[in-house]
């Protein structure tokens, strides 16, 4: 008798936990669909889905067997259905909720990361020290950061700068960077074979290339005989970048589409 008074009370204080969650999410989402298409097209699924409840609940006495086996397997392909039509508005949805604060904090924590590249890569620049550096977006670079040496470390211009600087064991490769985090040093990348576009190019050069050929990385190159920066993106390269550009470059390419914000100016 203990035992069911305690599950009891354990339903009520669930409940009293869920309801509100519930009602926010639903309140939310009948903002969101509130003047669009979507909201006649929920109508009309409602109305759908109450009439077919009503068959499933008929059906023991109705006996509307072949009815109540189309409603039974019509769930699956009507919500697939209801995703392909509403994309649009899902996406926009999911943009949406990327202008909240928290969507902004990790928007603020990248836009950070692509200030301390920048300096880095420009103070490398100046030295002419070498350097390749690839940026992760969505396809993952685990093979190589598995063949490098593991940092697992907060993406700095003065951490960037060390390993690379002449002498240091991991100069030589490749620096990826994860999840604005340096994940390795020391990386080595597949070079291109693209004569059209590697001809004449170094082995950092192609390396760079080779490696977003095979990803979506947005791979940095610094010119150890003449200090200018290189941009390789889809296997194509952009020479001679400025300071300026390459934070046009990180701000469209990685920053507003891996947060779908587009941070603001002084922050790069």
């Amino acid at each position: 008798m203990n035992l069911l008074y305690v599950l009891r009370g354990m339903w009520r204080w669930q409940a009293l936990v869920e309801i509100p969650i519930l009602a926010a999410v639903l309140y939310m989402i009948l903002r969101f669909i509130e003047g669009t298409r979507v909201a006649g097209i929920l109508k009309a699924t409602a109305i759908l889905a109450a009439l077919g409840g009503m068959i499933l609940v008929m059906q023991p006495v109705a006996k509307l067997d072949v009815v109540a086996w189309l409603v039974n397997n019509s769930f699956i392909p009507a919500l697939i259905a209801l995703l392909i039509v509403f994309q649009p508005e899902l996406r926009r949805g999911l943009i949406h909720m990327g202008r909240s604060p928290l969507f902004r904090a990790f928007a603020k924590i990248e836009s950070a990361t692509s200030n301390e590249i920048v300096e880095a890569v420009m103070t490398l620049s100046r030295r002419r020290i070498g350097a390749l550096v690839a940026i992760q977006r969505e396809v993952g670079m685990r093979g190589y950061v598995e063949r490098g040496r593991k940092i697992d470390a907060l993406v700095s211009k003065d951490l960037l700068v060390t390993i690379f600087h002449l002498g240091t064991p991991l100069h030589d490769g490749a620096v990826v960077v994860q999840n604005n985090r340096i994940a390795a040093a020391g990386c080595l990348f597949p070079l291109s074979e693209n004569i059209d576009v590697s001809s004449g190019l170094g082995t950092r050069h192609r390396a760079g290339v080779g490696v977003t050929e095979e990803t979506d990385a947005i791979a940095i190159i610094v010119s150890e005989e003449t200090g200018n920066v290189s941009v390789a993106m889809g296997g194509q390269v952009e020479f001679q970048v400025e300071r300026d550009r390459l934070r046009r470059i990180l701000r469209q390419e990685y920053l507003e589409k891996t947060t779908g914000l587009e941070p603001p100016q002084e922050e790069l």
